[in-house]
Protein backbone atom coordinates (compact mmCIF):
# COMPACT_ATOMS: atom_id res chain seq x y z
CA UNK A 1 0.00 0.00 0.00
CA UNK A 2 2.65 2.73 1.00
CA UNK A 3 4.49 1.97 -2.24
CA UNK A 4 1.35 2.45 -4.49
CA UNK A 5 0.66 6.02 -2.72
CA UNK A 6 4.10 6.90 -3.99
CA UNK A 7 3.38 6.07 -7.70
CA UNK A 8 0.42 7.87 -7.35
CA UNK A 9 1.74 11.07 -6.05
CA UNK A 10 4.94 10.99 -8.90
CA UNK A 11 2.36 10.83 -11.37
CA UNK A 12 0.59 13.94 -10.17
CA UNK A 13 3.57 15.72 -9.81
CA UNK A 14 4.58 15.03 -13.30
CA UNK A 15 1.47 16.32 -14.41
CA UNK A 16 1.78 19.51 -12.53
CA UNK A 17 4.84 20.32 -13.99
CA UNK A 18 3.65 19.73 -17.53
CA UNK A 19 0.89 21.62 -17.00
CA UNK A 20 3.23 24.76 -15.80
CA UNK A 21 5.74 24.20 -18.81
CA UNK A 22 2.27 24.72 -21.35
CA UNK A 23 1.27 28.02 -18.80
CA UNK A 24 4.87 29.17 -19.17
CA UNK A 25 4.93 28.51 -22.65
CA UNK A 26 1.39 30.40 -23.50
CA UNK A 27 2.36 33.57 -21.30
CA UNK A 28 5.48 34.04 -23.47
CA UNK A 29 3.93 33.58 -26.46
CA UNK A 30 1.53 36.30 -25.81
CA UNK A 31 3.53 38.44 -24.51
CA UNK A 32 5.82 38.52 -27.65
CA UNK A 33 2.84 39.14 -29.60
CA UNK A 34 1.41 41.76 -27.36
CA UNK A 35 5.00 43.15 -27.51
CA UNK A 36 5.22 42.83 -31.51
CA UNK A 37 1.66 44.65 -31.57
CA UNK A 38 3.13 47.76 -29.15
CA UNK A 39 5.97 48.53 -31.24
CA UNK A 40 3.95 48.14 -34.08
CA UNK A 41 1.79 51.18 -32.95
CA UNK A 42 4.79 52.93 -31.47
CA UNK A 43 5.93 52.89 -35.38
CA UNK A 44 3.04 54.15 -36.97
CA UNK A 45 2.65 57.21 -34.40
CA UNK A 46 6.06 58.04 -35.07
CA UNK A 47 5.46 58.29 -38.97
CA UNK A 48 2.40 60.50 -38.37
CA UNK A 49 4.55 62.61 -36.24
CA UNK A 50 7.38 62.63 -38.77
CA UNK A 51 5.17 63.77 -41.50
CA UNK A 52 2.56 65.64 -42.60
CA UNK A 53 -0.23 65.72 -45.77
CA UNK A 54 -1.18 68.68 -47.28
CA UNK A 55 -3.88 69.89 -47.92
CA UNK A 56 -5.92 68.52 -51.02
CA UNK A 57 -4.81 69.96 -54.50
CA UNK A 58 -7.27 71.56 -56.96
CA UNK A 59 -6.74 68.89 -59.87
CA UNK A 60 -6.43 65.73 -60.99
CA UNK A 61 -3.29 65.23 -58.93
CA UNK A 62 -4.12 63.39 -55.71
CA UNK A 63 -0.03 62.91 -54.48
CA UNK A 64 0.74 64.05 -51.04
CA UNK A 65 2.62 67.16 -50.35
CA UNK A 66 4.78 67.71 -47.42
CA UNK A 67 4.36 70.74 -45.15
CA UNK A 68 7.84 71.77 -46.04
CA UNK A 69 7.53 71.86 -49.42
CA UNK A 70 3.12 73.00 -49.36
CA UNK A 71 2.80 76.23 -50.80
CA UNK A 72 -0.29 78.96 -49.48
CA UNK A 73 -2.30 79.46 -52.95
CA UNK A 74 -2.18 83.05 -53.92
CA UNK A 75 -5.09 85.41 -53.62
CA UNK A 76 -5.50 88.74 -55.85
CA UNK A 77 -6.20 91.34 -52.94
CA UNK A 78 -7.96 94.90 -54.70
CA UNK A 79 -6.13 97.88 -53.37
CA UNK A 80 -8.26 99.30 -50.90
CA UNK A 81 -5.46 102.12 -49.98
CA UNK A 82 -3.70 104.79 -52.26
CA UNK A 83 -0.27 104.02 -53.25
CA UNK A 84 -0.05 107.71 -52.54
CA UNK A 85 -1.47 107.60 -49.04
CA UNK A 86 -4.44 108.72 -49.18
CA UNK A 87 -7.74 106.70 -48.95
CA UNK A 88 -9.95 106.00 -51.54
CA UNK A 89 -13.22 105.92 -50.74
CA UNK A 90 -16.10 104.07 -53.57
CA UNK A 91 -18.88 105.49 -55.17
CA UNK A 92 -22.36 105.41 -53.70
CA UNK A 93 -24.84 103.88 -55.83
CA UNK A 94 -27.46 105.71 -57.04
CA UNK A 95 -30.01 105.79 -54.96
CA UNK A 96 -34.04 106.85 -55.85
CA UNK A 97 -34.67 110.40 -55.08
CA UNK A 98 -37.02 109.61 -51.87
CA UNK A 99 -37.68 112.94 -50.62
CA UNK A 100 -41.20 113.88 -48.98
CA UNK A 101 -43.75 114.95 -51.40
CA UNK A 102 -47.00 116.86 -49.98
CA UNK A 103 -50.03 115.70 -49.65
CA UNK A 104 -51.68 111.87 -49.65
CA UNK A 105 -49.57 109.63 -51.70
CA UNK A 106 -53.05 109.62 -53.95
CA UNK A 107 -53.16 112.17 -56.30
CA UNK A 108 -55.18 115.53 -55.31
CA UNK A 109 -56.60 117.27 -57.96
CA UNK A 110 -55.93 120.86 -59.01
CA UNK A 111 -58.55 122.85 -57.81
CA UNK A 112 -59.21 126.45 -59.32
CA UNK A 113 -60.24 128.56 -56.48
CA UNK A 114 -61.06 131.45 -59.30
CA UNK A 115 -64.14 129.32 -60.09
CA UNK A 116 -67.65 129.47 -58.40
CA UNK A 117 -69.44 127.96 -55.44
CA UNK A 118 -71.59 126.19 -57.70
CA UNK A 119 -68.78 125.01 -59.91
CA UNK A 120 -66.37 123.56 -56.97
CA UNK A 121 -69.55 122.06 -55.42
CA UNK A 122 -69.97 120.39 -58.78
CA UNK A 123 -66.28 119.01 -59.46
CA UNK A 124 -66.10 118.02 -55.54
CA UNK A 125 -68.90 116.26 -55.13
CA UNK A 126 -68.57 112.18 -53.61
CA UNK A 127 -70.00 109.42 -51.50
CA UNK A 128 -66.56 109.29 -49.37
CA UNK A 129 -65.48 112.39 -47.35
CA UNK A 130 -62.03 110.67 -47.47
CA UNK A 131 -61.65 111.21 -43.51
CA UNK A 132 -63.03 110.98 -40.27
CA UNK A 133 -63.17 114.75 -39.82
CA UNK A 134 -64.70 115.76 -43.26
CA UNK A 135 -67.26 112.84 -42.34
CA UNK A 136 -68.54 114.95 -39.19
CA UNK A 137 -67.86 118.26 -40.92
CA UNK A 138 -70.06 116.94 -44.17
CA UNK A 139 -72.51 115.09 -41.44
CA UNK A 140 -73.09 119.03 -39.83
CA UNK A 141 -73.51 120.81 -43.15
CA UNK A 142 -75.67 118.07 -44.06
CA UNK A 143 -78.12 118.02 -41.23
CA UNK A 144 -78.22 121.29 -40.44
CA UNK A 145 -78.46 122.96 -43.74
CA UNK A 146 -79.53 120.02 -46.63
CA UNK A 147 -82.12 122.19 -48.05
CA UNK A 148 -80.46 125.56 -48.00
CA UNK A 149 -78.84 127.67 -51.23
CA UNK A 150 -75.09 126.39 -50.95
CA UNK A 151 -74.02 129.70 -49.38
CA UNK A 152 -76.23 128.62 -46.31
CA UNK A 153 -74.35 125.20 -46.46
CA UNK A 154 -71.05 127.30 -46.74
CA UNK A 155 -72.04 129.24 -43.95
CA UNK A 156 -72.85 126.43 -41.64
CA UNK A 157 -69.56 124.33 -42.29
CA UNK A 158 -67.89 127.48 -41.65
CA UNK A 159 -69.24 127.96 -38.48
CA UNK A 160 -68.11 124.53 -37.69
CA UNK A 161 -64.60 125.18 -38.83
CA UNK A 162 -64.79 129.14 -36.78
CA UNK A 163 -65.46 127.00 -33.94
CA UNK A 164 -62.89 124.59 -34.25
CA UNK A 165 -60.28 126.84 -34.57
CA UNK A 166 -61.41 129.13 -31.74
CA UNK A 167 -58.19 128.44 -29.66
CA UNK A 168 -59.61 126.49 -27.00
CA UNK A 169 -63.54 128.17 -27.20
CA UNK A 170 -64.65 125.33 -28.58
CA UNK A 171 -62.99 121.55 -29.19
CA UNK A 172 -60.73 121.59 -31.89
CA UNK A 173 -61.78 118.97 -34.00
CA UNK A 174 -65.07 119.09 -36.11
CA UNK A 175 -65.79 115.96 -34.64
CA UNK A 176 -65.35 117.42 -31.54
CA UNK A 177 -67.63 120.30 -32.17
CA UNK A 178 -70.37 118.48 -33.75
CA UNK A 179 -70.42 115.87 -30.21
CA UNK A 180 -70.17 118.99 -27.53
CA UNK A 181 -73.08 118.80 -25.08
CA UNK A 182 -76.18 120.60 -26.17
CA UNK A 183 -74.65 122.12 -29.07
CA UNK A 184 -76.63 120.38 -32.60
CA UNK A 185 -80.09 118.67 -31.64
CA UNK A 186 -79.21 115.64 -34.12
CA UNK A 187 -76.24 114.60 -32.33
CA UNK A 188 -77.48 111.73 -29.66
CA UNK A 189 -74.37 109.98 -27.69
CA UNK A 190 -71.15 109.83 -29.47
CA UNK A 191 -72.01 108.59 -32.98
CA UNK A 192 -73.12 110.33 -35.92
CA UNK A 193 -76.65 109.37 -37.36
CA UNK A 194 -76.61 107.24 -40.46
CA UNK A 195 -76.60 108.69 -43.78
CA UNK A 196 -77.05 107.10 -47.44
CA UNK A 197 -73.80 108.27 -49.18
CA UNK A 198 -75.80 107.58 -52.61
CA UNK A 199 -77.71 110.58 -51.64
CA UNK A 200 -76.76 113.13 -54.02
CA UNK A 201 -77.52 116.32 -50.93
CA UNK A 202 -74.78 113.70 -48.89
CA UNK A 203 -72.77 114.38 -52.16
CA UNK A 204 -73.02 117.80 -51.58
CA UNK A 205 -72.64 118.28 -48.34
CA UNK A 206 -68.98 116.65 -48.68
CA UNK A 207 -68.22 119.10 -51.34
CA UNK A 208 -68.90 121.98 -49.06
CA UNK A 209 -67.14 120.18 -46.32
CA UNK A 210 -64.16 120.19 -48.66
CA UNK A 211 -64.24 123.71 -50.20
CA UNK A 212 -64.82 124.72 -45.83
CA UNK A 213 -61.68 122.66 -45.20
CA UNK A 214 -59.29 123.95 -47.89
CA UNK A 215 -60.61 127.63 -47.47
CA UNK A 216 -61.33 127.40 -51.13
CA UNK A 217 -64.18 129.88 -51.11
CA UNK A 218 -64.89 132.72 -48.46
CA UNK A 219 -68.09 132.96 -47.03
CA UNK A 220 -70.25 136.18 -45.91
CA UNK A 221 -70.74 134.96 -42.18
CA UNK A 222 -66.64 135.60 -41.73
CA UNK A 223 -65.70 134.14 -38.05
CA UNK A 224 -69.29 133.60 -36.98
CA UNK A 225 -69.61 131.56 -34.46
CA UNK A 226 -73.32 130.84 -33.61
CA UNK A 227 -76.40 130.40 -35.94
CA UNK A 228 -79.94 129.85 -35.51
CA UNK A 229 -83.50 129.15 -37.69
CA UNK A 230 -85.11 132.32 -38.56
CA UNK A 231 -88.35 130.78 -37.08
CA UNK A 232 -86.52 131.08 -33.42
CA UNK A 233 -85.71 133.44 -30.99
CA UNK A 234 -83.04 132.96 -28.69
CA UNK A 235 -81.89 135.66 -25.95
CA UNK A 236 -78.51 136.37 -27.19
CA UNK A 237 -76.52 139.49 -26.67
CA UNK A 238 -74.54 138.58 -29.56
CA UNK A 239 -73.15 140.69 -32.92
CA UNK A 240 -75.62 140.08 -35.74
CA UNK A 241 -73.23 139.10 -38.64
CA UNK A 242 -75.12 137.87 -41.56
CA UNK A 243 -78.50 136.17 -42.74
CA UNK A 244 -78.71 133.19 -45.32
CA UNK A 245 -81.43 130.90 -45.93
CA UNK A 246 -83.36 129.88 -43.45
CA UNK A 247 -80.58 130.75 -41.02
CA UNK A 248 -79.02 134.06 -38.83
CA UNK A 249 -75.45 133.98 -37.82
CA UNK A 250 -73.73 135.81 -35.00
CA UNK A 251 -70.41 136.04 -33.41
Amino acid sequence: MPRETGNHQGRERGVFASNTRLVSVTCRTFTVNLLTSIRTALLFCAALTASSVAPAQAGPSDSLVSVANATLPKISVPELIDPQGQPVLSQPDAVEDQSPTSGDDTAQPVVDRNKDLPTLVAELRAPDPGSRELECLATGIYFESKSEPLAGQLAVGQVIANRASSGGRFPSTYCGVLFQRGQFSFVHGHSLPAVSHSNKQWQTAVAVAKIVDKDLKDSAVGNALFFHARYVSPSWHLKRVASIGNHIFYR
